[in-house]
């Protein structure tokens, strides 16, 4: 199972840090990405991180500005999110990977796992 909080209103150049508490086994055991859907938008990947250290990716339209982080001791990824502009407005979903635990991805197709989306709203 795959949860996730953190969402809500924010102002432009503000932060704001999404949680996703994974269930049904150890952190470890799965890569984990954040994706998120703007309204009349396809679904896009924002950041993934596989269970080897250091291994994440970013798509270019949030680097620098968001990290992805995993907390093993809370089977719970984060997703930090800063200088948030009105573009990052979106339903942000967090997925799972059990297959390929070491090595992420930003493709869609590669998670079996999805949480129910959290709203995250930029906006004065």
């Amino acid at each position: 199972q795959v949860v996730e909080s953190g969402g809500g209103l924010v102002q432009p150049g503000g932060s704001l840090t999404l949680s996703c508490v994974i269930s049904g086994g150890a952190l470890d055991d799965y890569a984990v990405a954040w994706f998120r859907q703007a309204p009349g938008k396809a679904r896009e990947g924002v950041s993934c991180a596989g269970n080897g250290d250091g291994y994440t990716l970013y798509a270019d339209s949030v680097k620098g500005r968001f990290a992805i982080s995993r907390d093993s001791a809370k089977n719970t990824v984060y997703l930090r999110m800063n200088s948030l502009k009105s573009e990052d407005t979106a339903v942000y979903y967090c997925a799972a990977d059990r297959a390929y635990p070491q090595i992420a991805s930003l493709l869609e197709d590669r998670y079996d796992y999805w949480g129910q989306g959290t709203q995250v709203t930029v906006s004065s």
